[in-house]
């Protein structure tokens, strides 16, 4: 299995930096022939922490809906996958920013099973922010780049 060498500088400490966090249950229809999560599952609990994550910051209106002028695009995702999940398990997903460039952001996920608060998946994914009509990466605006930095206490690069 790849080894998830975003998870720095060791699991607790990587852990204790996500400041946001929503439930998940696992749906039937969520699992496969094996009786657990499918591995596809994974990717749309990331996506729905990544908007839920953005609502909270207030991102989520003007980046995510479908008549503005700014679109948000995936640019890569990966997941890795370290315990099994089930049908009706309650889930705990965790989402972050961890590296805010000029017109980029790499999240990061961590998806816990709420009893034994077991390690089920971890992931990381580059979103691109880009102009719906020129199709083109845009800047991240200034307000909404002062807003993750102050959520996510990062330190201002300058």
């Amino acid at each position: 299995m790849a080894r998830a060498d975003y998870i720095q500088p060791n699991l607790e400490e990587w852990l204790a930096a996500f400041h946001f966090s929503t439930d998940i249950t696992i749906r039937y229809c969520e699992t496969d022939m094996s009786g657990h999560v499918n591995n596809t599952s994974h990717l749309i609990y990331f996506e729905q922490g990544r908007v839920e994550y953005f609502d909270q910051l207030g991102l989520g209106e003007s980046a995510l809906s479908h008549d503005g002028e700014v679109m948000v695009v995936a640019a890569d995702i990966t997941c890795h996958y370290h315990s099994e999940a089930f049908f009706r398990e309650k889930l705990k997903l965790g989402v972050r920013i961890a590296r805010l460039g000029n017109s980029s952001l790499d999240l990061e996920y961590c998806l816990l099973a709420v009893e034994k608060n077991r390690l089920v998946a971890t992931g990381r994914g580059t979103i691109v922010l880009v102009d719906r009509k020129a199709r083109r990466s845009v800047s991240i605006p200034k307000n909404v780049r002062e807003n993750i930095i102050a959520f996510e206490q990062m330190e201002m690069i300058r």
